[in-house]
């Protein structure tokens, strides 16, 4: 059984974090609302990453560590942009300023 760790983008732009053992199921539950009061005020939402890991203590460590991302380093992991979110990882008084500060 495969565990995931998911993004969703919500209507408004904002960012929900999650984890569950059946992705479908759980995108199904969030775009109907009412299963989650953050994102049922926020429909609809997108899907913008997952990841699956082969444990629950797995997944959910992964969901409490990018649920306190900052949204532009949450952007990042979703486009997959391995510079951009090794700059988002470094406190921004640590940052070489780039363009990249501008989108975050």
């Amino acid at each position: 059984m495969a565990f995931w760790c998911y993004i969703l983008k919500c209507s408004d732009g904002k960012y929900y974090t999650g984890h569950t053992d059946d992705l479908d199921r759980r995108i199904a539950q969030h775009q109907h609302g009412g299963f989650c009061n953050f994102t049922s005020r926020r429909l609809p939402v997108t899907l913008v990453w997952a990841q699956d890991f082969a444990t629950r203590h797995e997944a959910l460590a992964s969901e409490l560590r990018v649920k306190k991302w900052s949204p532009a380093k949450k952007e990042a992991l979703a486009a997959s942009d391995w510079a951009r979110l090794s700059h988002f990882a470094k406190p921004p008084h640590e940052r070489v300023s780039t363009s990249l500060d501008t989108n975050g």
